[in-house]
Formats: structure tokens, C-alpha cells, sequence
């Protein structure tokens, strides 16, 4: 994620979580929206270049412009010592930031067929998909059975429980990343099920979009990260 500095002289960590430190010693870090690693029409017929485009620079920019605006206030009310607008702030430091944190994961979640997305993956983590699930289409049946019945908006995911070493599928409401179900828990894959992920090309038939979008997700960044926080 890229980051630029302002002035500040204050230091806030939010739940002990590296992706929600506000605040530096030597500056205040903002954020800004990270470059995609395919072309906006890239997924298609999966998901749309429409959609990619609008998703990445009005609602992912938004998270990220609301966010800075909250890191700001947020550092101003510190340095004036005034607690009730500090805990006022909470709620959308966690709204807008898990935005930006959901999102920038979501992004390398997803890749062109022609790059591998959609191919299943091997090795250590097809073993634990296997294990813990029974099989990789018992996997795509929880999470799109989930992701469907998710009231409102939210996220589907596969992580990681580190302290169990067991795979989980969780949702989240909103922008609640998945670290607020349990601090121990690393998100391998995330799905969208916002409405602005799909509408405009699924209408409101998010199990269609569901099943789709099994077809450019990134296993290899799956993987990848897997092998990393469970060698």
C-alpha cells in the first residue's frame, strides 16, 4: 500500500493489527490507491471492465479519501487531548480502513485466465483444502452458500487460523475485515459481495456472480500467502 507522510507527533495502533497503525512517530501516514495488476477488462466475462473500473477508482478511492480525512481528524483531536471525538472516530477509521485493507486484498485475489486465475490450487494449501473441507467443491459450496446468504453487505473468505493451523471460512458485515473475528485469523482469499462488486452486470443474482467469479480467483496469491504464515 502505498503511503506518504505528514506531520504529526503521536502514535495510535488500533487492536494491535500492523494494517490499522493510524499513526507514526515520524509522521502521519495516509493512503492512496494501489495500481491493479491487469487491465480493468482483464476478468471478463467473469466480471466486467465496467465494473472492475468503477469498483477500483470511485468505491476503493472513496474508502481510501474518507479514511485519510478520519487519520487527520483523528490526529488533530490526539494532539488537542480531546477523547470523546477520538473514540467518535472509531467507527469510520474502522469502516473506511477496512475498505482499503478488504480491497487491496480482493485485488490480488483475482487474476486473468491467461494468468492462471480460476486454475485450483496445488501443493500445501490444496492438501489443507482437502483435509479441512473434503474437497475443493465442498469449499466453493460453503463459501457461495455464505457469500448468498450474507444479509446486506459484506465479505466471504478463506483464512487461516494460525493458532489451530485449520482453514475457516468467515463473513464479515460491511468493511469489517476479517482480523475482527479473531486476531489469529490471515485472509487467504476474499470475496465481495457489496452490490457494487456485481450489479451492474448480475443485477441482484449474487449467486451468480458466486459462481463466476471461482473463475479468475488467484490461487497462486492464496498459496502464497498460506505457505507463509504456515510453513
Amino acid at each position: 500500500m502505498a503511503l506518504r507522510s505528514l506531520l504529526t507527533r503521536k502514535t495510535l495502533t488500533l487492536g494491535g493489527n500492523p494494517q490499522f497503525i493510524a499513526l507514526g512517530l515520524r509522521g502521519l501516514k495516509t493512503f492512496t490507491l494501489p495500481d491493479l495488476p491487469y487491465d480493468y477488462g482483464a476478468l471478463e466475462p467473469a466480471i466486467s471492465g465496467e465494473i472492475m473500473q468503477l469498483h477500483h477508482q470511485k468505491h476503493h478511492q472513496t474508502y481510501i479519501t474518507n479514511y485519510n480525512k478520519a487519520l487527520e481528524q483523528l490526529d488533530q483531536a490526539m494532539n488537542k487531548g480531546d477523547a470523546s471525538t477520538v473514540v467518535k472516530l472509531q467507527s469510520a477509521i474502522k469502516f473506511n480502513g477496512g475498505g482499503h485493507v478488504n480491497h487491496s486484498i480482493f485485488w490480488n485475489n483475482l487474476a486473468p485466465i491467461h494468468e492462471g486465475g480460476g486454475e485450483p490450487p496445488k501443493g500445501s494449501l490444496g492438501w489443507a483444502i482437502d483435509t479441512h473441507f473434503g474437497s475443493m467443491e465442498a469449499l466453493i459450496q460453503k463459501m457461495n452458500a455464505e457469500g448468498a446468504a450474507l444479509q446486506g453487505s459484506g465479505w466471504v473468505w478463506l483464512g487461516l487460523d494460525k493458532e489451530f493451523k485449520k482453514l475457516v471460512v468467515e463473513t464479515t458485515a460491511n468493511q469489517d475485515p476479517l482480523v475482527t473475528k479473531g486476531t489469529s485469523l490471515v485472509p487467504l482469499l476474499g470475496i465481495d459481495v457489496w452490490e457494487h462488486a456485481y450489479y451492474l452486470q448480475y443485477k441482484n443474482v449474487r449467486p451468480d456472480y458466486l459462481k463466476n467469479i471461482w473463475k479468475v480467483l488467484n490461487w497462486k496469491y492464496a498459496s502464497e500467502v498460506y505457505e507463509k504464515e504456515c510453513p
